[in-house]
């Protein structure tokens, strides 16, 4: 059971009519076990999970389904194009994800994280690709939460196209470099957000720790997506539980609001008063 809205700050994540205590964001690809998977994302605190939907219907080599480790009555279903390198592809692959999760009757049923690579060394996204899926996706009935590059006329873009949410990359997938770019994240927040400051922005990929989470959180990030920081640690549940700190911590540290930098030292305590030293006494 989270308890996240006890703490000061820590306002709910409202995405397309949904609200969420958590802004932690987590995949289930990736992991050792599926008994490892179901212990991290109780660690997690999530309540939304993205399940690649090219994987959903596959079982293990012991014959065991990923969804019979998920709890979908306590888990909102996000389902993602990981993958696709064609909008045609993402675009079929998120319509049979829809069909999958209307049969459960999860409350994600209408959404998918859209991805649209452009090649399988880096799994950048593909902008033009990306855009195209955006557009078709939305007309078709979807609410797109949408990766994309950390390039924010990009990211505007795809708003404008109606995606619900927009994902900037902080560094290339699994890749654990962190936020490389910060400027870049500050720069997409404040585009997206210009005109409609609830607009729901999440820093999606590349996040190896929990200080690149509280990083990301404390540029005013609306939440954090990741999955291979937590799989591929070598503790992976203490991980989730790291993970879900960093993000509260970065939650609370951006709203509290920090100091601005300086170059010279200020004192903590008044000057006044105090003892000089005189030389030669």
């Amino acid at each position: 059971m989270t308890t996240l809205q006890t703490e000061p700050g820590l306002s709910s994540l409202n995405i397309a009519g949904h609200s969420f205590d958590s802004r932690l964001l987590v995949g289930t690809g990736k992991y050792a076990s599926m008994e490892l998977m179901k212990d991290s994302l109780d660690a997690s605190q999530s309540e939304v999970i993205t399940v690649a939907v090219r994987r959903e219907r596959l079982f293990n080599e012991q014959g065991k389904s990923l969804l019979e480790y998920i709890d979908l009555n306590r888990y909102t279903i996000l389902p993602n194009t990981a993958g696709c390198f064609t909008a045609e592809d993402a675009v079929r692959v998120s319509r049979l994800g829809r069909e999958l999760l209307e049969q459960l009757e999860n409350p994600g049923a209408s959404w998918v994280k859209l991805e649209v690579l452009g090649d399988k060394k880096t799994l950048l996204p593909d902008p033009v690709g990306t855009l195209q899926a955006v557009e078709t996706l939305v007309k078709d009935g979807f609410d797109v939460l949408c990766y994309t590059s950390d390039d924010p006329i990009s990211a505007k873009r795809i708003k404008d196209a109606g995606a619900v949410a927009v994902m900037p990359a902080g560094s290339p997938i699994g890749s654990g470099q962190g936020v490389l770019n910060s400027n870049n994240i500050v720069l997409c927040l404040e585009l997206l957000k210009e005109n409609d400051p609830d607009f729901p922005v999440i820093v999606d990929a590349g996040v190896g720790s929990a200080s690149d989470v509280a990083l990301a959180m404390e540029l005013g990030a609306d939440g954090v997506l990741l999955n291979t920081a937590i799989a591929h640690a070598a503790d992976p549940v203490m991980m989730a539980h790291a993970m879900r700190k960093g993000c509260e911590a970065g939650r609370q540290s951006y709203l509290a609001g920090r100091i601005p930098k300086k170059l010279y030292a200020t004192a903590s305590s008044p000057m006044e008063g105090a003892i000089s030293y005189i030389p030669g006494e």
